[in-house]
Protein backbone atom coordinates (compact mmCIF):
# COMPACT_ATOMS: atom_id res chain seq x y z
CA UNK A 1 0.00 0.00 0.00
CA UNK A 2 1.38 3.40 -0.97
CA UNK A 3 1.63 5.95 1.84
CA UNK A 4 3.68 9.17 1.83
CA UNK A 5 7.11 8.84 3.39
CA UNK A 6 7.92 12.55 3.55
CA UNK A 7 6.15 15.75 4.53
CA UNK A 8 6.61 17.12 1.02
CA UNK A 9 4.66 14.26 -0.58
CA UNK A 10 1.98 14.40 2.11
CA UNK A 11 1.62 18.16 1.67
CA UNK A 12 1.35 17.74 -2.10
CA UNK A 13 -1.44 15.19 -1.65
CA UNK A 14 -3.32 17.50 0.73
CA UNK A 15 -3.07 20.41 -1.70
CA UNK A 16 -4.38 18.14 -4.46
CA UNK A 17 -7.27 17.27 -2.12
CA UNK A 18 -8.23 20.93 -1.66
CA UNK A 19 -8.05 21.57 -5.41
CA UNK A 20 -10.08 18.45 -6.23
CA UNK A 21 -12.77 19.07 -3.60
CA UNK A 22 -13.06 22.70 -4.64
CA UNK A 23 -13.02 22.05 -8.40
CA UNK A 24 -15.14 18.97 -9.15
CA UNK A 25 -18.39 20.96 -9.27
CA UNK A 26 -17.08 22.84 -12.32
CA UNK A 27 -17.99 19.73 -14.29
CA UNK A 28 -21.66 20.27 -13.41
CA UNK A 29 -21.43 23.98 -14.15
CA UNK A 30 -20.03 23.04 -17.56
CA UNK A 31 -23.10 21.01 -18.54
CA UNK A 32 -25.76 23.02 -20.33
CA UNK A 33 -29.47 22.30 -19.96
CA UNK A 34 -28.93 19.07 -18.03
CA UNK A 35 -30.61 18.45 -14.70
CA UNK A 36 -28.40 17.84 -11.71
CA UNK A 37 -30.44 14.75 -10.75
CA UNK A 38 -29.42 13.11 -14.05
CA UNK A 39 -25.83 14.36 -13.90
CA UNK A 40 -25.49 12.86 -10.43
CA UNK A 41 -25.85 9.23 -11.60
CA UNK A 42 -22.63 9.49 -13.59
CA UNK A 43 -20.95 11.42 -10.77
CA UNK A 44 -21.81 8.73 -8.20
CA UNK A 45 -20.52 6.02 -10.52
CA UNK A 46 -17.35 8.04 -11.08
CA UNK A 47 -16.48 8.39 -7.39
CA UNK A 48 -16.83 4.63 -6.90
CA UNK A 49 -14.84 3.67 -10.00
CA UNK A 50 -11.87 5.95 -9.22
CA UNK A 51 -11.74 4.81 -5.58
CA UNK A 52 -11.69 1.19 -6.74
CA UNK A 53 -9.03 1.90 -9.36
CA UNK A 54 -6.79 3.66 -6.84
CA UNK A 55 -7.35 0.90 -4.27
CA UNK A 56 -6.32 -1.78 -6.78
CA UNK A 57 -3.22 0.20 -7.85
CA UNK A 58 -1.84 2.53 -5.16
CA UNK A 59 -3.59 0.61 -2.40
CA UNK A 60 -2.19 -2.72 -3.58
CA UNK A 61 1.34 -1.64 -4.50
CA UNK A 62 2.85 -3.77 -1.75
CA UNK A 63 1.64 -7.00 -3.30
CA UNK A 64 0.83 -9.35 -0.43
CA UNK A 65 1.59 -6.68 2.18
CA UNK A 66 -0.78 -7.08 5.14
CA UNK A 67 -1.94 -3.49 4.69
CA UNK A 68 -2.82 -3.88 1.00
CA UNK A 69 -6.39 -3.23 -0.11
CA UNK A 70 -7.68 -6.78 -0.59
CA UNK A 71 -5.94 -8.11 2.52
CA UNK A 72 -7.31 -5.23 4.58
CA UNK A 73 -10.87 -5.84 3.32
CA UNK A 74 -10.56 -9.55 4.13
CA UNK A 75 -9.34 -8.92 7.68
CA UNK A 76 -11.60 -5.96 8.55
CA UNK A 77 -14.59 -6.34 10.84
CA UNK A 78 -17.88 -6.61 8.96
CA UNK A 79 -19.32 -3.93 11.23
CA UNK A 80 -16.71 -1.46 9.99
CA UNK A 81 -17.65 -2.17 6.37
CA UNK A 82 -21.29 -1.51 7.29
CA UNK A 83 -20.30 1.76 9.01
CA UNK A 84 -18.45 2.88 5.86
CA UNK A 85 -21.47 2.05 3.68
CA UNK A 86 -23.81 3.97 6.01
CA UNK A 87 -21.38 6.90 6.05
CA UNK A 88 -21.40 6.90 2.26
CA UNK A 89 -25.20 6.97 2.13
CA UNK A 90 -25.26 9.83 4.65
CA UNK A 91 -22.61 11.78 2.73
CA UNK A 92 -24.50 11.24 -0.49
CA UNK A 93 -27.65 12.92 0.79
CA UNK A 94 -25.60 15.91 1.94
CA UNK A 95 -23.75 16.09 -1.37
CA UNK A 96 -26.94 15.83 -3.43
CA UNK A 97 -28.30 18.83 -1.56
CA UNK A 98 -25.00 20.64 -2.14
CA UNK A 99 -25.26 20.07 -5.90
CA UNK A 100 -28.88 21.27 -5.80
CA UNK A 101 -27.71 24.43 -3.99
CA UNK A 102 -24.97 24.97 -6.59
CA UNK A 103 -27.65 24.67 -9.27
CA UNK A 104 -29.73 27.35 -7.53
CA UNK A 105 -27.14 29.75 -6.10
CA UNK A 106 -23.74 29.00 -7.68
CA UNK A 107 -20.37 27.79 -6.45
CA UNK A 108 -19.33 30.97 -4.66
CA UNK A 109 -22.40 30.79 -2.40
CA UNK A 110 -23.20 27.09 -1.96
CA UNK A 111 -19.72 25.82 -1.07
CA UNK A 112 -18.71 28.36 1.60
CA UNK A 113 -22.10 28.26 3.33
CA UNK A 114 -22.56 24.46 3.28
CA UNK A 115 -18.98 23.48 4.06
CA UNK A 116 -18.59 26.31 6.57
CA UNK A 117 -21.55 24.93 8.51
CA UNK A 118 -20.14 21.41 8.10
CA UNK A 119 -16.87 22.62 9.65
CA UNK A 120 -18.75 24.07 12.62
CA UNK A 121 -20.87 20.93 13.13
CA UNK A 122 -17.85 18.65 12.72
CA UNK A 123 -15.74 20.55 15.24
CA UNK A 124 -18.51 20.77 17.84
CA UNK A 125 -19.46 17.11 17.46
CA UNK A 126 -15.86 15.89 17.53
CA UNK A 127 -15.11 17.86 20.67
CA UNK A 128 -18.27 16.67 22.43
CA UNK A 129 -17.40 13.04 21.66
CA UNK A 130 -13.68 13.39 22.36
CA UNK A 131 -12.76 16.62 24.19
CA UNK A 132 -9.20 17.04 22.93
CA UNK A 133 -7.48 20.22 21.86
CA UNK A 134 -7.78 23.81 23.00
CA UNK A 135 -11.43 24.71 23.64
CA UNK A 136 -10.60 28.41 23.32
CA UNK A 137 -9.01 28.05 19.87
CA UNK A 138 -11.77 25.69 18.73
CA UNK A 139 -14.43 28.17 19.87
CA UNK A 140 -12.62 30.98 18.04
CA UNK A 141 -12.42 28.81 14.90
CA UNK A 142 -16.13 28.02 15.07
CA UNK A 143 -16.95 31.73 15.51
CA UNK A 144 -14.82 32.65 12.48
CA UNK A 145 -16.47 29.93 10.37
CA UNK A 146 -19.92 31.18 11.35
CA UNK A 147 -18.92 34.74 10.48
CA UNK A 148 -17.66 33.56 7.08
CA UNK A 149 -20.98 31.82 6.43
CA UNK A 150 -22.95 34.94 7.42
CA UNK A 151 -20.77 37.18 5.26
CA UNK A 152 -21.16 34.90 2.23
CA UNK A 153 -24.93 34.89 2.76
CA UNK A 154 -24.96 38.69 2.96
CA UNK A 155 -22.92 38.91 -0.26
CA UNK A 156 -25.47 36.65 -1.95
CA UNK A 157 -28.37 38.68 -0.56
CA UNK A 158 -26.84 41.91 -1.88
CA UNK A 159 -27.19 40.60 -5.44
CA UNK A 160 -30.87 41.54 -5.30
CA UNK A 161 -29.82 45.21 -5.35
CA UNK A 162 -28.15 44.53 -8.70
CA UNK A 163 -31.37 43.09 -10.09
CA UNK A 164 -30.23 39.48 -9.73
CA UNK A 165 -32.56 36.72 -8.51
CA UNK A 166 -31.85 35.60 -4.94
CA UNK A 167 -33.33 32.29 -3.73
CA UNK A 168 -34.06 31.79 -0.03
CA UNK A 169 -34.63 28.09 -0.75
CA UNK A 170 -31.03 27.80 -1.96
CA UNK A 171 -29.68 29.17 1.35
CA UNK A 172 -31.88 26.77 3.35
CA UNK A 173 -30.66 23.90 1.15
CA UNK A 174 -27.06 24.95 1.84
CA UNK A 175 -27.69 24.96 5.59
CA UNK A 176 -29.30 21.50 5.60
CA UNK A 177 -26.50 20.16 3.39
CA UNK A 178 -23.88 21.61 5.74
CA UNK A 179 -25.44 20.07 8.85
CA UNK A 180 -25.62 16.64 7.19
CA UNK A 181 -22.10 17.03 5.76
CA UNK A 182 -20.74 17.63 9.26
CA UNK A 183 -22.34 14.44 10.61
CA UNK A 184 -21.18 11.70 8.24
CA UNK A 185 -17.43 11.88 8.97
CA UNK A 186 -17.65 10.44 12.55
CA UNK A 187 -19.42 7.38 11.11
CA UNK A 188 -16.54 6.74 8.71
CA UNK A 189 -13.95 7.54 11.39
CA UNK A 190 -15.43 4.72 13.48
CA UNK A 191 -14.77 2.32 10.59
CA UNK A 192 -11.11 3.42 10.47
CA UNK A 193 -10.35 3.32 14.19
CA UNK A 194 -12.34 0.50 15.82
CA UNK A 195 -11.37 -3.18 16.06
CA UNK A 196 -10.02 -4.59 12.80
CA UNK A 197 -10.26 -1.26 11.03
CA UNK A 198 -10.48 -0.33 7.37
CA UNK A 199 -7.47 1.39 5.81
CA UNK A 200 -7.70 4.65 3.82
CA UNK A 201 -8.14 2.95 0.43
CA UNK A 202 -10.64 0.39 1.69
CA UNK A 203 -12.80 2.88 3.54
CA UNK A 204 -13.16 5.13 0.48
CA UNK A 205 -14.21 2.16 -1.66
CA UNK A 206 -17.04 1.27 0.73
CA UNK A 207 -17.86 4.93 1.35
CA UNK A 208 -18.36 5.54 -2.38
CA UNK A 209 -20.16 2.22 -2.85
CA UNK A 210 -22.61 3.29 -0.14
CA UNK A 211 -23.03 6.62 -1.92
CA UNK A 212 -23.70 4.92 -5.27
CA UNK A 213 -26.21 2.44 -3.85
CA UNK A 214 -28.03 5.14 -1.91
CA UNK A 215 -28.69 7.01 -5.16
CA UNK A 216 -31.48 4.49 -5.70
CA UNK A 217 -33.14 6.05 -2.65
CA UNK A 218 -32.04 9.70 -2.44
CA UNK A 219 -31.64 10.55 -6.12
CA UNK A 220 -34.80 8.71 -7.18
CA UNK A 221 -36.67 10.78 -4.60
CA UNK A 222 -35.28 14.06 -5.97
CA UNK A 223 -36.08 12.96 -9.51
CA UNK A 224 -39.73 12.52 -8.50
CA UNK A 225 -39.82 15.48 -6.07
CA UNK A 226 -37.26 17.98 -7.41
CA UNK A 227 -36.26 21.07 -5.49
CA UNK A 228 -36.33 23.05 -8.74
CA UNK A 229 -38.28 22.38 -11.92
CA UNK A 230 -40.48 19.50 -13.00
CA UNK A 231 -39.97 15.80 -12.17
CA UNK A 232 -37.55 13.92 -14.43
CA UNK A 233 -37.36 10.27 -15.45
CA UNK A 234 -34.57 7.87 -16.38
CA UNK A 235 -35.49 8.45 -20.01
CA UNK A 236 -33.86 11.87 -19.70
CA UNK A 237 -30.66 10.22 -18.51
CA UNK A 238 -30.43 7.96 -21.55
CA UNK A 239 -31.25 10.86 -23.87
CA UNK A 240 -28.70 13.06 -22.13
CA UNK A 241 -25.74 14.53 -24.03
CA UNK A 242 -22.51 12.54 -24.20
CA UNK A 243 -20.74 15.55 -22.73
CA UNK A 244 -23.06 15.39 -19.70
CA UNK A 245 -22.19 11.74 -19.04
CA UNK A 246 -18.48 12.39 -19.54
CA UNK A 247 -18.43 15.42 -17.25
CA UNK A 248 -20.40 13.54 -14.59
CA UNK A 249 -17.84 10.74 -14.55
CA UNK A 250 -14.99 13.28 -14.61
CA UNK A 251 -16.49 15.14 -11.65
CA UNK A 252 -16.67 11.88 -9.72
CA UNK A 253 -13.07 11.02 -10.63
CA UNK A 254 -11.89 14.42 -9.39
CA UNK A 255 -13.73 14.25 -6.05
CA UNK A 256 -12.79 10.60 -5.46
CA UNK A 257 -9.09 11.28 -6.12
CA UNK A 258 -9.12 14.13 -3.63
CA UNK A 259 -10.79 12.00 -0.97
CA UNK A 260 -8.33 9.10 -1.34
CA UNK A 261 -5.37 11.50 -1.25
CA UNK A 262 -6.73 13.22 1.88
CA UNK A 263 -7.09 10.02 3.90
CA UNK A 264 -3.78 8.60 2.68
CA UNK A 265 -1.95 11.85 3.55
CA UNK A 266 -3.56 11.78 7.01
CA UNK A 267 -1.62 8.57 7.75
CA UNK A 268 1.54 10.72 7.77
CA UNK A 269 0.42 14.13 9.05
CA UNK A 270 -2.54 13.23 11.25
CA UNK A 271 -6.19 13.88 10.58
CA UNK A 272 -6.26 17.44 11.99
CA UNK A 273 -3.77 18.89 9.52
CA UNK A 274 -5.05 16.89 6.54
CA UNK A 275 -8.65 17.85 7.34
CA UNK A 276 -7.80 21.53 7.79
CA UNK A 277 -5.99 21.86 4.47
CA UNK A 278 -8.71 19.86 2.71
CA UNK A 279 -11.35 22.18 4.17
CA UNK A 280 -9.83 25.10 2.23
CA UNK A 281 -11.75 23.64 -0.73
CA UNK A 282 -14.67 26.12 -0.35
CA UNK A 283 -12.24 28.98 -0.98
CA UNK A 284 -11.09 27.21 -4.15
CA UNK A 285 -14.72 26.74 -5.20
CA UNK A 286 -15.55 30.35 -4.42
CA UNK A 287 -12.67 31.54 -6.57
CA UNK A 288 -13.95 29.39 -9.45
CA UNK A 289 -17.43 30.86 -9.01
CA UNK A 290 -16.23 34.46 -8.83
CA UNK A 291 -13.44 34.44 -11.41
CA UNK A 292 -14.42 31.73 -13.92
CA UNK A 293 -18.23 31.71 -13.79
CA UNK A 294 -18.68 35.42 -12.98
CA UNK A 295 -21.37 34.65 -10.39
CA UNK A 296 -21.00 38.08 -8.78
CA UNK A 297 -20.53 40.05 -12.00
CA UNK A 298 -22.28 43.40 -11.73
CA UNK A 299 -22.53 43.23 -7.94
CA UNK A 300 -21.75 46.34 -5.95
CA UNK A 301 -18.78 47.18 -3.75
CA UNK A 302 -20.65 45.95 -0.67
CA UNK A 303 -20.90 42.40 -2.07
CA UNK A 304 -17.20 42.43 -2.94
CA UNK A 305 -16.35 43.56 0.59
CA UNK A 306 -18.46 40.78 2.09
CA UNK A 307 -16.72 38.23 -0.13
CA UNK A 308 -13.27 39.51 0.78
CA UNK A 309 -14.09 39.29 4.48
CA UNK A 310 -15.56 35.82 3.95
CA UNK A 311 -12.21 34.60 2.59
CA UNK A 312 -10.37 36.15 5.57
CA UNK A 313 -12.61 34.65 8.24
CA UNK A 314 -12.82 31.25 6.58
CA UNK A 315 -9.03 31.11 6.38
CA UNK A 316 -8.78 32.08 10.05
CA UNK A 317 -11.29 29.37 10.98
CA UNK A 318 -9.20 26.67 9.28
CA UNK A 319 -5.95 27.89 10.89
CA UNK A 320 -7.51 28.07 14.37
CA UNK A 321 -9.08 24.60 14.15
CA UNK A 322 -5.81 23.09 12.91
CA UNK A 323 -3.84 24.89 15.64
CA UNK A 324 -6.28 23.74 18.32
CA UNK A 325 -5.85 20.10 17.31
CA UNK A 326 -2.18 20.26 16.36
Amino acid sequence: MFTPQSLGIALFMMIVTAICWGSWANTFKGVKNYRFELFYWDYALGIFLISLILALTMGSSGGHDSSSFLHNVHSADTSNIVYALIGGAWFNLANLLLVAAIDMAGLAVAFPIAIGIALVVGVVLSYSLQPKGSPLLLAAGVACALLAVILDGKAYGSLSAAGRKVSRKSVITCIVSGVLMGLWAPIVTHAMTTGHALGPYSVVVFLTLGALLSCFVWNLYFMKHPLVGDPVSFAGFFRGPASGHFLGLLGGFIWGTGTVFNLVAASFTGVAISYAIGQSAPMVAALWGILAWKEFEGSGSRAKLYLALMFVFYGLAILLVARANG
